[in-house]
């Protein structure tokens, strides 16, 4: 069982920066990968960006791209989600979301594709 949550969201210019945090709660985190997803209102969630287990492998979703870098930290049980060149594009809701332990990691985009979730925290970029 794993319970995650954000932080480190809120207001910000287009062109500035945010970092996000998960936090962990649980025994199994460290053998969980995750991920970040977002939802803007009136759309679906998507995916933003996930990391394997050990922090090695990560994806991106393409309009991220060399904006966000994922993260984590399992001594501290943290993930992170660092954002720059932030757009107004990217206000949304963000998640952070975890799989089952020792699940294999690949890309995968669906939100039904994980089980742990977080509440979420808002990001605001304004023009």
């Amino acid at each position: 069982q794993v319970q995650l949550v954000e932080s480190g969201g809120g207001l910000v210019q287009a062109g500035g920066s945010l970092r996000l945090s998960c936090a962990a709660f649980g025994p199994t985190f460290s053998s969980c990968a995750m991920a970040w997803f977002r939802q803007a209102p009136g759309k679906e969630r998507e995916f933003v960006a996930s990391i394997s287990r050990g922090g090695s492998g990560t994806y991106y979703a393409d309009s991220v791209k060399g904006r966000f870098t994922i993260s984590r930290d399992n001594a501290k049980k943290q993930g992170y989600l660092q954002m720059n060149s932030l757009k107004p594009e990217d206000t949304a809701v963000y998640y952070c979301a975890a799989d089952s332990p020792f699940t294999p990691f690949e890309e995968r985009l669906g939100p039904n594709e994980y089980e742990y979730w977080g509440r979420g925290t808002q990001v605001i970029v304004s023009s």
